[in-house]
């Protein structure tokens, strides 16, 4: 179950995003980040059972660091108000499918795939897609995975990718810019001893569209 330390760290850092008031609250943010390193370590666990490719991962491989990066954003807030990681193959900056544990209040989620992926392995996706579109098709119309990911995560291209003919029957699967789905999860679930299962139940429908994006990086 999530420690309370988290959820409260976050709201007070939502109205106090300045480096001074962190700096004076430290021992809090030490506490909900060491917290928060402990249940991402409990979730790898629980997640290795349906995805072996995360076994050997440990949490600090996968959370990312709450500071932001504010040198080309008009928003300077130093930090973010979530913690996230991102568990995959190599870790949070891996270029394989993975499970996305997002907690902020009011806007926890759950996801993955393949987000924001380097140019050459959104190519390699698509021309797999194109060559076989029916398998990628089934993956993301079974009746479990919408259950929880009923539509791809972000934006579209208007018209076909360059190189595929617009024609294509099954275009509009090629036009997605990430190969990655998420689902909002509410406060009163993320807060309870329901989202571990929750997390189970989510990564388990997920694990078969990230087996098909990693054999196709495996390749690259």
């Amino acid at each position: 179950m999530l420690n309370n330390s988290i959820y409260e760290f976050l709201l007070e850092l939502r109205e106090n995003n300045n480096r001074d008031w962190f700096h004076a609250n430290k021992e809090k943010y030490d506490k909900a980040k060491k917290d928060f390193e402990l249940f991402v370590e409990l979730s790898i666990e629980q997640i290795k059972d349906i995805d072996p490719d995360i076994s050997g991962l440990h949490a600090k491989d996968c959370i990312f660091r709450i500071f932001r990066d504010v040198r080309f954003s008009k928003d300077k807030r130093p930090y973010k108000t979530h913690f996230g990681a991102f568990l995959a193959k190599s870790g949070r900056k891996s270029r394989y499918g993975g499970y996305y544990i997002h907690i902020e209040p009011e806007a926890s989620f759950l996801g993955g795939g393949c987000y924001m992926p380097a140019p050459n392995v959104l190519k390699a996706i698509r021309e797999e897609i194109f060559q076989n579109p029916l398998e990628f098709k089934e993956i993301i119309t079974n009746k479990e995975f919408i259950s929880h990911f009923p539509e791809m995560y972000g934006d579209k291209l208007k018209t076909a990718p360059r190189g595929y003919p617009k024609d294509f029957k099954y275009i509009d699967l090629l036009n997605f810019k990430n190969y990655a789905v998420g689902k909002t999860i509410p406060d009163k679930i993320v807060q309870s001893e329901q989202f571990p299962i929750e997390i189970s139940k989510c990564f388990s429908s997920l694990h078969t569209l990230n087996a098909y994006l990693n054999n196709i990086v495996e390749d690259i």
